[in-house]
């Protein structure tokens, strides 16, 4: 099966869910704090109803929402890494996690992790961990942080040879017989995404948190109800165990190609 008729899939998808990607200055103020569970009624009360999660959803998305419109400078990437310390415990330092659960932040598009840690911090996507990082910060730090982060070179990673061939030809061609896209549609050949639609860079990044993304999304996760999100939701809920565990390990073996090396000169007497 072509790219030409995974491709046309993109279409259909792109023509009901248009592609502005959301993975991620001035101080915060008590109106962006994340949104708190509703506290359970006064004893002897009959009247009062919690709020349902449809209410708790539209009140994180409004704050999404409320966060991306305050004003802040461009990311400054030695602000950043000044910022970055409390983040390199699990991302490491210069955004090369070693530990596969986490992510890696090297070389990320900057936007993408802006609107990632402002999912975080409005309860738009969940995380224990992530969640508790992103309340302190204002809009200004997440695009410091991001600025950073981007800037880093990511290490390579190396896919599964037992894997390739299956997860090569989903990246490159998809399944159009089960409504599955080719994923370089979006992020490219080599993975590295596309800045202006805050579609991630996911190449060389690791399986095992690409899986469990995909994992997610396939049981029902979604990080918000927009258009975009519903994006990979979508796809994910068309692949397979075998489908996510091929493409998270060929996606981890992708990387940018190299320049070759300038021609050398030969001497001329």
């Amino acid at each position: 099966m072509g790219f030409r008729r995974s491709a046309a899939v993109i279409v259909m998808l792109a023509a009901t869910a248009p592609i502005a990607l959301a993975l991620s200055a001035s101080p915060a103020s008590k109106s962006a704090e994340p949104i708190q569970a509703a506290s359970a009624p006064a004893a002897g009360s009959s009247t009062a109803a919690p709020a349902s999660s449809t209410d708790a959803a539209k009140a994180a998305e409004a704050e999404f929402t409320k966060l991306e419109t305050v004003a802040t400078k461009p990311g400054d990437a030695t602000a950043g890494q000044a910022k970055a310390a409390a983040c390199g415990a699990c991302h490491g330092m210069d955004g090369n996690s070693t530990d596969a659960q986490y992510p890696k932040l090297a070389g990320q598009n900057e936007q993408y992790i802006v609107t990632q840690l402002m999912r975080f911090k409005s309860g738009v996507r969940q995380s224990p961990i992530m969640s508790g990082m992103a309340a302190p910060l204002s809009p200004q730090d997440m695009h410091d942080l991001a600025a950073y982060f981007s800037a880093q070179t990511r290490s390579p990673g190396v896919a599964d040879d037992k894997l390739v061939s299956t997860g090569k030809q989903l990246y490159n061609e998809g399944d159009a017989g089960k409504g599955i896209p080719a994923c370089m549609a979006c992020h490219g050949p080599d993975g590295a995404g596309n800045p202006g639609w805050r579609v991630p860079n996911i190449g060389g990044q690791h399986a095992d948190y690409v899986q469990k993304q995909l994992k997610l999304w396939h049981d029902g996760t979604s990080w918000g109800s927009d258009a975009h999100a519903g994006i990979m939701p979508t796809i994910a809920q068309r692949l397979t165990d075998q489908d996510i565990s091929a493409v998270s390990s060929y996606v981890e073996g992708l990387h940018a190609a190299q320049a070759p090396p300038a021609p050398r000169l030969g001497r001329v007497d």
